[in-house]
């Protein structure tokens, strides 16, 4: 069976079974502080088990794209080196939400293994949950009386809480679970050795296809299980990995769902698969990145250093080491293979189509980039070497070695093998020690601890009136206390409110809530698994009873101004720079807004013109909102509303109007356009690949903008004292021009004259023209470019020269490339041997290099030290 048919006989099979077949959300997830990524196929259900969102369907079965970089069994420095982990991979899941339990989930899923796909019998094996003393929970009986009843009993084995208990996170959901394991090794190695001795041993060929977990307790923040109201049914099964199994190979990377990206990496890299072991790693790591970097592209989500962005771009750099350092690639070329990843996968996931040019332009350019970081890692490596070898070193620091992976992505094993080449070595103990110091960092830094919820009184789901009115009478529900960097916040959700939580690009609402004499600051609304969260730095002396809450209307009503003006700000773009044109992003803030869109060159300055002046012809149009709330996708796609890939929307959505503006949106707006007066466009620019930014000011927002800068223009009258600003700017640029040019033509007469003195005065050490002078110069570049001078005019020269520059100490050191290569000497160490003396520091090249401090009278010191240091290296028989 090919991939799509066993993907296509999943769905169909729980169809027959009576699940609601559902499409995959976003592999990168809006709106949750929780998560980055989908990790797993139950993300997109995680409200509906925590009972934040109702359940419209009991069954739910779907193939769900995810994305995994740590965890159990996801170390990404680790994927690509065996046959069977990944980055991005599809999880084939079937729900039940409070309908069957584990006697269906088990005998359906042994049904549809053995029975639908004829996986042979004495093949599989299952684990059940053996219990844990700490939990006081006792083994999963019941668990184990299904199977018994599909399997033989030495085929069911019982695990440990790490193996056969899931959990959400620190707190929520959890459950015991049962994996379905499956042993495709040979008929004469089963026999030698059973595969329960195998199962959950990390054996490439005994290997976990399928999870059942089986969500019956709820854990709270004190560590306890509570008992759930509703039990609920949450599988996993692994599309590549049942790949594997069903075309009969020993690989995932061996079935067609890779092999077509591998023939290509071929194709491109003349590397033959099969061919030596790192060059086959290096073309399995190429082949699962670019799944994972291309889906994540297409859901919206652009390699950045922050967040989620930052995974992505960690991920891409990865495979282009890897085809730089074993595949030969020193140009991009991984962009070439999204062709044949949309050819695979568009049907299923269409946005990959969608998203084709925009996914191919981001990598492409993002590789380039890399390519240059990379040779720059480089020549910093060759000068820890060069050092290295000067002081007679065996190995470089480890420390060093973490700084190259940390800021040019270098792996440590790529910084060993270049070493090695050089004859030497690196600590790897001092290279872990850094990794471990940069994740505690990272951990201590996102940390956010939270309490468990207090229930007041049972609400149900927040209603939330915030269309419609800026005050309310609210109860509160439930409470938690969070504490972040030694800050203590309380978050709480009430019955129904007027508040709007941050979501789709707007921020959140602030107002208070008040009760008799007492008013409680709402500082934020956030949203977190479907629930309404109001922070506050307090909390209510009494939480029981009504509450009267009020959103800051003037923060409400400029933020109005701005989301209306983003929907008409994306109608001008797609009008003036054509169809193409789709949001990827947005900010709406009460004092601006920022747009990011998809457009694959500069925007001229007169379309930006166009746009500015559509924008605000339709302000002038006074266009009133026309709001459809509860529409079912399809009408909404049949009123010309627009949606965007990376975008998760439910089963009813909300279609906002002006005019011929339509778009699907849960914002805040203003009632007419003509509320806003006016938008400025304030800059334009790129952001990524394909990926322009507008940021523009609204209403009193524009008014303050337009403001200033009459201000500024009456300033510039005034210094100049003239309202001829423009010509007399350009005649001051013009004189300033003839200033410079004088300075230049001073500064070369200077040079001269000092080049001529110092050659006057140069000092012969064995085969060296020393000079090392401390001289009086204007500007760095001044002695820069006199360094340059020099070093054509003066052979087998070492230049050490210092000055006084505004009270700080300057030391320059040049040397002759001859010398370089032949006699090993470095710029870069010598001026590290000196800098002490200046009270500073300083770098460079091998060839040249400059240092700076705060100590000029330690000048003649360290240029005396130079020249001392080749004197007793010419008397040492340099």
């Amino acid at each position: 069976m090919s991939s799509k048919e066993i993907r296509q006989a999943f769905l169909d099979f729980f169809s027959s079974k009576g699940h609601q077949i559902v499409p995959s959300a976003p592999m990168v997830i809006q709106n949750d502080s929780t998560l980055m990524f989908t990790n797993a196929g139950m993300n997109q259900f995680k409200d509906v088990f925590l009972g934040n969102e109702p359940i419209t369907h009991k069954r739910i079965a779907d193939t769900q794209k995810c994305l995994r970089v740590s965890g159990k069994h996801n170390d990404l420095e680790e994927v690509g080196h065996d046959t069977y982990h990944h980055t991005m991979f599809e999880m084939l899941g079937n729900w039940s939400f409070g309908d069957y339990f584990k006697k269906e989930a088990i005998q359906w899923a042994w049904e549809f293994l053995t029975d639908v796909l004829g996986i042979e019998k004495d093949r599989l094996y299952a684990t059940v949950f053996k219990g844990d003393n700490a939990d006081k929970l006792d083994m999963d009986e019941e668990a184990w009386q299904y199977w018994r009843m599909h399997i033989s009993t030495d085929h069911v084995l019982k695990g440990t809480k790490k193996d056969n208990f899931w959990e959400m996170g620190d707190t929520g959901p959890c459950g015991p679970c049962s994996e379905i394991h499956v042993d495709i090794r040979p008929d004469h190695e089963r026999r030698k050795k059973g595969g329960a001795e195998l199962v959950n041993k990390g054996h490439p060929r005994v290997i976990e296809i399928w999870n059942l977990v089986f969500i019956q307790y709820n854990r709270k923040a004190n560590g306890e299980l509570e008992i759930l109201p509703e039990k609920h049914i949450d599988t996993g099964l692994g599309l590549e990995r049942l790949a594997m199994v069903l075309q009969g190979k020993d690989s995932n990377y061996d079935t067609d769902i890779f092999q077509s990206l591998i023939g290509e990496i071929s194709s491109i890299t003349s590397a033959k698969y099969g061919a030596a072991k790192d060059t086959d790693i290096a073309m399995r790591v190429v082949a699962d990145h670019i799944r994972a970097v291309s889906f994540s592209i297409a859901d919206g989500q652009l390699p950045s250093n922050n967040k989620a962005g930052y995974v992505i771009r960690r991920i891409l750099r990865r495979a282009v080491r890897y085809g730089y350092t074993f595949l030969g690639q020193d140009d991009p070329f991984m962009y070439k293979l999204v062709g044949v990843l949309v050819k695979e996968m568009g049907e299923t996931f269409p946005e990959l189509k969608t998203q084709r040019e925009l996914v191919e332009k981001v990598i492409r350019e993002e590789e380039g980039s890399f390519l240059k970081t990379l040779d720059n890692g480089i020549r910093m490596l060759e000068g820890l070497i060069a050092d290295a070898k000067g002081k007679g070193l065996s190995a470089i620091d480890g420390r060093s070695a973490f700084v190259l992976y940390d800021t040019f992505g270098f792996p440590f094993d790529l910084t060993r093998l270049i070493l090695r080449e050089n004859g030497l070595d690196v600590s790897r103990s001092d290279f872990e020690k850094g990794m471990a110091s940069q994740k505690s960092r990272s951990r201590k830094a996102a940390s956010i601890s939270h309490g468990d919820w207090n229930e007041i009184m049972d609400a149900g789901s927040t209603r939330f009136l915030g269309y419609d009115q800026l005050t309310a009478e609210i109860r509160i529900a439930r409470y938690r206390k969070t504490e972040e960097k030694k800050r203590t916040r309380y978050q709480l959700v009430f019955d129904q409110t007027p508040f709007y939580a941050e979501s789709g690009g707007q921020i959140g609402d602030t107002g208070m809530i008040e009760k008799g004499n007492e008013k409680i600051q709402i500082l934020d609304t956030q949203k977190e698994h479907n629930l309404i969260l109001h922070v506050t730095d307090k909390l209510p002396a009494d939480l029981e009873g009504p509450f009267m809450a009020s959103v800051n209307t003037e923060k409400r009503l400029h933020t109005a101004y701005h989301h209306t003006s983003t929907h008409l700000l994306h109608y001008a773009l797609r009008s003036v720079l054509g169809k193409h044109v789709e949001q990827k992003g947005s900010l709406v803030h009460p004092d601006y807004l920022r747009f990011d869109f998809s457009h694959f060159q500069k925007v001229e300055d007169r379309q930006l013109d166009q746009i500015e002046k559509l924008v605000n012809r339709l302000i002038r149009d006074d266009l009133p909102l026309e709001e459809s709330r509860s529409v079912s996708m399809k009408d909404a796609a049949d009123m010309g509303a627009i949606a965007f890939f990376g975008e998760k929307y439910g089963e009813q959505v909300r279609v906002i109007k002006f005019g011929d503006s339509v778009e699907l949106c849960g914002g805040i707006h203003v009632k007419t356009t003509g509320n806003i007066g006016f938008l400025k466009i304030v800059k334009e620019g790129a952001i990524a690949a394909g990926i322009r930014r507008i940021e523009a000011v609204a209403g009193p927002a524009a008014e303050k903008y337009v403001d200033q800068g009459f201000e500024i223009l009456k300033k510039i009258e005034g210094a100049l004292k003239t309202t001829n600003i423009l010509a007399t700017i350009e005649k001051t640029l013009s004189d300033n021009a003839e200033l410079k040019k004088l300075k230049d033509d001073l500064s070369r007469d200077i040079r001269a004259i000092a080049r001529k003195n110092l050659i006057s005065r140069i000092r012969r050490t064995g085969r060296i023209n020393l000079i090392a002078e401390e001289i009086p110069m204007r500007t760095a570049e001044d002695f820069k470019s006199l360094a340059f001078e020099l070093k054509d005019e003066v052979e087998n020269l070492v230049l050490v020269l210092g000055g006084n520059l505004d009270g700080k100490a300057h030391l320059t050191i040049m040397i002759s490339d001859h010398l370089v290569k032949k006699l090993s000497l470095d710029a870069r160490r010598m001026i590290r041997e000196i800098s002490a003396d200046i009270q500073g520091g300083g770098g460079g090249q091998d060839f040249y290099a400059t240092a700076g401090g705060k100590h000029p009278g330690g000048i003649p010191m360290a240029i005396e030290k130079i020249a001392a240091m080749l004197e007793q290296a010419q008397a040492d028989g340099f």
